[in-house]
């Protein structure tokens, strides 16, 4: 019964230690997410640049498998080559190492000073940023902590016979030990984690020298596991969690029949044993980096050989269409994009379905959805952006076709910013009022549904002007922006005029009521934004609707009033 007990607290402790990781995780990536991209995005034609942005951005986020994602997605969205992706992963799995250099030192002290410098910070902190890096302080907190808490729990039993008999069964065999590491680790999320807890269990000599060595190369190797199935059906992806899992696997082969003379170079190293472990842990990957570093190109050919391009399914972030070859004939080049820009039309109209679906059955997971699809529909954009930027530096290139390069570019921005206001404004309204469990007053969510399906319908009749640029379209659309601003304004004297009924319901969602009703007005701006350019260019809408100070409209260059 005792040992379950002692079982159930290192369960509970090692658990801290993930969250407290999830947190720091998290933290870093709300304060500074765009930053480390860019900063990760620096090296994409290096291979040693690469090898250095992956480094330093997972010795941040602390976690190789968060870098990894961020390569494939710059993959994706053809930013980035097979072997400069290799080279970010090689210099993520040296970033993990430093993380567990610094906690492998007693510095459980200062455990309450990052928790409470991180309360004060989150709590009382101005800025978001302020507030994320409170989180970061306080995960940090939390790690140490953990470990901590791990240390006094085993302290206790690790003189006991049965506890030590156990593990001198499970770790006689070097094949079990990395095994075992290798599914911790699978299930912890985390080579990190595992590598922490080995260094306890080394510490207490509860595992030998010779096993501790064999427990980390199960932790690198099963490191992989999560960063293959978060690859799913993506070739790119799997390619390069097969390259990762080659590395590693070499390794682990190299290094398995000399596991007494690594265990005893450790030992002369250093006599911490927890130090061995993570001097170890740094050596194996840094010696991992070098040896591979200059191979990635056949290494790279090995990976496309083995997961050749083929039919998968398709990946809704990734161009389907635009191919630098085209981009010497302009107007082929401008089809190509066309058809990506109907591809983000299509993420817009789900990501519109999904936040209503989310609203009407408090659903948090189509929430998640939805923050998935704006980061698919701001991979298209990029993709779209550079391939327009590309057409325009096109010598010889006609205005028509530098008009529409212009008008597919404003059609692409509109849209990424409908999907920020559904992301950054309308799902956190929808988190909201899940999180208080409010309820919509029948009438209130009826306006909300008719403003909804009459932005669908606009963004129907904005994607014909876009691609057939008929001037009664576009009038027919402009005329649609006024009628949504009449439905807005309409809706908000009915939220008023119930409130003052007293209707406990549109009481408790005023806020959310005019916040909905207010973005998608702005949707909708966004959304007609697209009939603009071709009304202006055949005269059909005057340019100001400011008035001269005697108080007429301007004329036009030809002397027509505006």
């Amino acid at each position: 019964m005792q040992a379950t007990f002692v079982l159930l607290q290192l369960a509970g402790f090692v658990a801290l230690l993930l969250w407290g990781m999830r947190m720091v995780h998290t933290g870093m990536v709300r304060a500074f997410g765009g930053n480390l991209r860019q900063f990760l995005a620096t090296g994409l034609k290096n291979r040693w640049k690469a090898f250095l942005a992956g480094m330093g951005v997972t010795a941040l986020l602390q976690s190789s498998t968060a870098t990894a994602l961020m390569s494939t997605s710059f993959i994706a969205a053809g930013f980035m080559t097979i072997v400069p992706a290799l080279a970010v992963t090689l210099g993520a799995n040296v970033g993990t190492t430093l993380i567990v250099q610094v906690l492998s030192f007693n510095v459980s002290a200062v455990a309450p000073l990052f928790m409470l410098a991180g309360v004060v910070a989150f709590n009382k902190g101005g800025k978001t940023r302020t507030r994320d890096l409170g989180r970061v302080s306080i995960g940090v907190g939390l790690i140490l902590l953990a470990l901590h808490l791990i240390v006094a729990t085993i302290e206790p039993v690790e003189k006991t016979a049965a506890l030590r008999d156990l593990f001198a069964i499970v770790s006689g065999d070097p094949i079990i030990d990395i095994a075992l590491a290798a599914l911790l680790t699978w299930a912890a999320y985390s080579s990190i984690a595992a590598v922490l807890l080995i260094m306890t269990l080394a510490e207490h000599q509860i595992v030998t020298p010779v096993a501790a060595v064999a427990l980390v190369l199960g932790a690198n190797l099963g490191n992989i596991i999560p960063q293959y199935f978060a690859a799913g059906t993506n070739r790119s992806a799997r390619q390069l969690a097969l390259g990762n899992l080659i590395v590693r696997g070499v390794g682990c082969l190299i290094a398995m029949p000399m596991l007494p003379w690594l265990a005893q170079a450790m030992t002369a190293l250093d006599a911490s044993p927890a130090r061995q472990v993570a001097n170890f842990h740094t050596l194996f990957n840094v010696a991992l980096a070098v040896a591979f570093i200059g191979l990635l190109d056949p290494l790279a050919r090995l990976c496309v050989k083995l997961i050749p391009p083929g039919a998968s399914a398709a990946d809704p972030g990734a161009p389907q269409y635009l191919n630098a070859a085209v981009v010497k004939s302009p107007s082929l080049a401008l089809a190509d994009a066309t058809r990506e820009v109907l591809r983000m039309v299509d993420i817009v109209q789900a990501m519109l379905t999904t936040f209503l679906d989310a609203l009407r059955n408090d659903d948090r997971k189509l929430l998640a959805t939805l923050a998935d699809m704006d980061d698919d529909l701001d991979r298209l954009h990029n993709a779209v952006k550079l391939h327009l930027m590309a057409i325009s530096r096109q010598d010889g290139l006609s205005d028509a076709d530098a008009k529409r390069c212009s008008d597919i570019l404003a059609f692409t921005i509109n849209l990424e910013h409908i999907g920020d206001i559904l992301d950054k404004n309308l799902r956190d309204l929808a988190a909201k009022k899940i999180k208080r469990k409010l309820t919509f007053s029948d009438d209130g969510l009826e306006e909300i549904t008719n403003m909804h399906r009459c932005l669908l319908d606009n963004l129907h009749l904005a994607t014909s002007v876009f691609v057939i640029g008929d001037i009664q379209s576009a009038r027919a659309l402009l005329a649609e922006k006024d009628r949504m601003r009449d439905l807005e304004q309409e809706a908000n004297e009915n939220h008023l005029r119930r409130l003052r009924e007293g209707k406990t319901q549109s009481i408790e969602t005023s806020s959310l009521h005019i916040d909905i009703t207010r973005d998608l007005k702005r949707i909708t701006a966004h959304i007609a934004s697209v009939a603009y350019p071709i009304l202006e260019r055949t005269g059909s809408i005057r340019r100001s609707r400011l008035l001269d100070d005697d108080g007429k409209v301007p004329a036009d260059p030809q002397g027509r009033p505006n």
